[in-house]
């Protein structure tokens, strides 16, 4: 898949054999130009080594380069983790001629396990002298379970300049909201400030990573990062048409990620979209959606094409959310399930839609006019499967 970098930056990935021998798992991405930078990470009180140093550079609102290995997550590895996480941010920083406060590190894998410094810094170094401007490489080398590289761009036009948005993640197991078992990397040749650029990755990731789930896990090295480096020649400015459309860029290119983490949920077999109106406040629309869309039973319902209705009702009855019954209506791919509270005997139909790989849960609450949208998946055998030989 051919994917539009933004000018000026470089990626290179190699294979260190940091878990499997001959596959990529390490990879750098570095823009020749400063950037401004945002990031946002786990709210998991248990935070990986590349998390915490992470946090650290991203209060400086700068960075230039990433460095992402897979395989070993670094997480529950004491000091030492931290020291590892250092170290690989001072070569990458060297290899690069930057200070390593200016180098994002992040890690996924096993926790639990020290790094093996031994193989990963030599394939640090590496990575860093095979730069090029395709970024296909380092989408397949920082998947895990993943079946699938997620890349995704986009492109707008201010005053006869193009600005280029593009992003890539890894993600597929251990997905809950807030954030989301993820790592994500967006980038932009467009010129922004920190503050300005801080605040649209929010508002673009409140609406994206938060928002969707496949498990229900929520795991320790979740982070997801923007850096912009202006060598488009377009500066964005508060109040102005590009601005706009650059958040408008952000907020697609990051949705449409979550969405493909979402469909390569972990021996996931459909995409399921829950969509909640009528709520008197958005955060008690969040709250019924992400009931609804966690629930195991909802999910293997969606897995056995069986439109049980009953099962979206009861999670909207125990999210802790104020709903009346009466006032409730569903509908499971465009067919009225519910009205009124009460059963339509359409339920045979909307099973007959449920066959197709995208299944859409639209529940109407009749409260009020807040709405929220998460996106998830059913849950088959295969994720047991996955999930019970991930060490193995």
């Amino acid at each position: 898949m051919k994917i539009a970098a933004p000018k000026r930056f470089l990626f290179g990935a190699v294979s260190a054999g940091i878990r499997k021998p001959g596959r990529k798992d390490v990879a750098v991405i570095f823009s020749e130009l400063p950037c401004a930078a945002a990031a946002v990470f786990t709210t998991n009180q248990v935070k990986a080594a590349p998390v915490r140093l992470g946090m650290k550079v991203a209060r400086r609102g700068a960075a230039r380069a990433v460095v992402v290995n897979s395989g070993n997550a670094n997480a529950c590895t004491g000091p030492q983790g931290l020291e590892d996480a250092r170290m690989t941010a001072s070569v990458a920083g060297s290899a690069l001629g930057l200070p390593a406060n200016q180098v994002f590190v992040c890690s996924t894998g096993v926790i639990g396990e020290p790094l093996p410094m031994d193989r990963l810094v030599p394939g640090v170094l590496d990575a860093a002298v095979k730069l090029d401007a395709n970024a296909e490489d380092v989408a397949q080398a920082i998947m895990t379970t993943d079946l699938f590289p997620k890349l995704v761009s986009r492109r707008f036009r201010v005053e006869g300049k193009t600005v280029t948005v593009t992003g890539l993640a890894k993600g597929a197991g251990m997905i809950a909201p807030n954030m989301a078992t993820m790592l994500g990397f967006i980038l932009t040749d467009a010129g922004i400030a920190p503050k300005a650029l801080d605040a649209l990755f929010r508002t673009a990731v409140n609406q994206s990573f938060n928002r969707i789930t496949v498990d229900g896990d929520r795991s320790t090295n979740d982070t997801a990062l923007v850096m912009a480096n202006g060598a488009s020649g377009v500066v964005l400015k508060r109040g102005t048409d590009s601005l706009r459309l650059f958040g408008k860029a952000l907020s697609e290119v990051a949705y449409d990620l979550s969405r493909l983490i979402v469909k390569d949920g972990e021996g996931a077999s459909k995409l399921v979209e829950v969509l909640v109106t009528g709520a008197s406040r958005e955060q008690d629309a969040d709250r019924v959606a992400r009931t609804v869309a966690n629930s195991l039973l909802v999910k293997t319902a969606v897995y056995g094409q069986d439109a049980n209705w009953g099962r979206i009702v009861c999670a909207a009855g125990y999210s802790g959310v104020v709903v009346r019954e009466g006032r409730m209506e569903l509908r499971i791919n465009g067919v009225p399930v519910v009205s009124g509270g009460l059963p339509t005997g359409k339920d045979k139909e909307a099973s007959r839609r449920m066959r197709g790989s995208e299944v859409k849960v639209h529940l109407e609450l009749g409260l009020g006019k807040a709405t929220a949208r998460v996106l998830t998946c059913d849950l088959t055998e295969k994720y047991i499967e996955i999930n019970a030989e991930y060490r193995t």
